[in-house]
């Protein structure tokens, strides 16, 4: 079982890299049997969020699935390598505890990324990637993660992403309650916000949505009307606050669309957090005068808030953590020896079989049975001891006391006495 994770986060690459090789949801299954059937790894789940593209996998090289991720997203491999990790074994499995415990997010403890790795899993399910080995795997991660929510206080004081954009309306609206608040999607991360927003009770909220249905649904626990994105044009000008987080590869507010909203707006000013990846706002619009466009590496300095009180809670996760990856590594182990037991019982097994038909065999000639079953335990015997004393006897040098120790250990023997 040869365990890898790979990719990059928030930690290694700017947002324009991983804008790049982000998984949209509705893409990332027939990715995943995309992967596996080419033969880059026998298992494999892909974790896609705002901060981080992970894969993680059951692979014979690791390398030929960070091809098959440069070539799934175009990409020149020697672009993306300053910025992958790769990570075997015992560091795979840390990194997905530490992952699901929420200590290596942007916003440390936060508990949002626990919900999107059991996405990732229920994806690959879905996929038919997620094998034995990925599916313990995830098994543990999350009952470590559960441990560590527990047992410490890593959320405790926590700075959400939705509380950071509030923080930062803040500074430059003196008060949210006379402004208007634009959302634009309908996923976890917007009803976030939403919900934050809504507790400062604004002059208007609208939320604007592809699927009318879902924009509804939100909108009608905020207390807010909702649209489409098609109708975004007719209603930007509208709104003083825009938080857009949608899967579209495409920017959804462009430098056109922006500017005729400012001049609508005679040049109020917009305050605009775009927490997509791939952006959901054009780049370019930051320039414009009169708009304030955070992006989601834009708030890691206001997502800090109240880290000191959780440091003291990130060395009693990481003992729950180095806990779990003994454990789990204990179990990798004993399941590498299994094909050698099957296959020393496999042969143990003939061996006996063999000895009982040929006793059969006498006793139904008449044999004494006593005479057949001395004759058949003593052919069994000298069958058993027949590798290990003709290995004893073969071996030499340093190997030979190794191999002594060995012996004396797996049957229990004290020459000495």
């Amino acid at each position: 079982m040869q365990l890898y994770a790979f990719g990059l986060n928030h930690q290694t690459a700017p947002l324009a890299v991983r804008e790049q090789v982000a998984f949209r949801p509705e893409n990332t299954e027939n990715a995943l049997r995309d992967l596996v059937d080419n033969g880059a790894a026998k298992e494999a789940a892909i974790l896609s969020t705002c901060n981080r593209m992970e894969l993680y996998c059951n692979a014979a090289h690791p390398n030929h699935a960070i091809d098959w991720l440069a070539q799934y997203h175009q990409l020149p491999r020697k672009e993306l390598e300053p910025y992958l990790y790769t990570l075997p074994r015992e560091q795979a499995i840390k990194h997905s505890f530490r992952v699901a415990s929420g200590l290596d997010s942007m916003v440390l403890g936060e508990p949002q990324i626990l919900g999107q790795m059991k996405q990732a899993v229920r994806m690959a399910e879905e996929a038919g990637t997620l094998g034995f080995l990925l599916h313990k795997l995830f098994q543990r991660t999350f009952s470590v993660a559960k441990d560590v929510r527990t047992q410490t206080e890593i959320g405790a004081n926590l700075v959400s992403m939705a509380a950071a954009a509030v923080k930062l309306a803040e500074r430059i609206f003196p008060s949210i309650a006379e402004q208007s608040v634009l959302f634009i999607g309908a996923g976890e991360m917007i009803e976030l916000n939403a919900v934050h927003f809504a507790a400062r009770n604004p002059k208007r909220i609208t939320v604007a949505n592809r699927t009318l249905e879902r924009a509804q649904t939100l909108a009608r626990r905020v207390n807010g009307h909702a649209i489409t994105l098609a109708e975004l044009p007719e209603h930007l000008a509208q709104h003083d606050i825009i938080v857009t987080c949608t899967g579209s590869p495409l920017p959804i507010l462009g430098k056109g669309m922006v500017e005729r909203a400012l001049k609508t707006r005679k040049h109020r000013p917009l305050f605009i957090v775009d927490l997509a990846v791939p952006r959901d706002v054009e780049a370019e619009v930051s320039q414009l005068s009169d708009v304030f466009l955070y992006s989601v590496d834009d708030i890691a300095e206001v997502v800090k808030e109240g880290l000191g009180a959780r440091q003291n809670a990130v060395k009693e996760a990481e003992v729950i953590i180095n806990s779990g990856v003994s454990d789990f590594v204990h179990w990798m182990h004993s399941r590498e020896v299994v094909p050698t037991i099957r296959a020393l019982r496999d042969h143990a097994d003939r061996n006996r079989r063999h000895e009982l038909e040929k006793a059969l065999r006498l006793l139904a000639k008449g044999e004494h049975p006593e005479k057949v079953l001395e004759s058949m335990s003593s052919a069994l015997t000298n069958k058993f001891l027949h590798a290990p004393t003709h290995a004893l006897n073969q071996v030499q040098g340093d190997d030979r006391a190794n191999f002594l120790d060995v012996v004396h250990r797996l049957y229990h023997l004290h020459p000495d006495e």
